[in-house]
């Protein structure tokens, strides 16, 4: 959409709301799971897959951290806390696809997504296919 169509300050709106709320959930779950402990890692018998088990989750938190972290500089940059939230009536930037975080923010996004499609398939292969079970691990409490 472009930045002078004027549902673009509200969907803005939406999104920076959104990615906050994303990042609050993201703090929060990291507490928890580092105040509750982790269940013990699965054993495939494969080292290399027992290791991209393991570092996936480590790069779903850094990716999320790193999209929030861009996100929140290419609002900076654009000035979009004044626009956006408190009415100053500027226009928008023509453009934030010069914006260096801007262009991270793309790139990151679209390695978070291919990152949870591949870990969901793995999600399911393991509960699936080797029959590990690994839903009920993923709650509350479990081993």
């Amino acid at each position: 959409m472009p930045n002078d169509n004027p549902d673009k300050i509200a969907i803005l709106k939406v999104h920076i709301i959104s990615g906050l709320v994303i990042l609050v959930l993201m703090l929060l779950r990291l507490f928890v799971r580092i105040k509750t402990g982790k269940p013990v890692a699965i054993d495939t018998g494969d080292v290399f897959i027992n290791k991209t088990g393991k570092y996936s989750h480590i790069l779903i938190y850094v990716l999320v951290f790193l999209i929030v972290g861009s996100g929140l500089g290419t609002a900076i940059l654009a000035g979009l806390s004044d626009i956006v939230f408190f009415g100053s009536g500027e226009a928008l930037p023509e453009t934030f696809d010069d914006l260096p975080p801007r262009i991270a923010h793309g790139v990151l996004t679209k390695i978070l997504i291919v990152t949870i499609a591949l870990h969901f398939l793995a999600t399911m292969w393991h509960q699936f296919i080797r029959k590990e079970n690994v839903l009920s691990r993923m709650w509350f409490g479990r081993r």
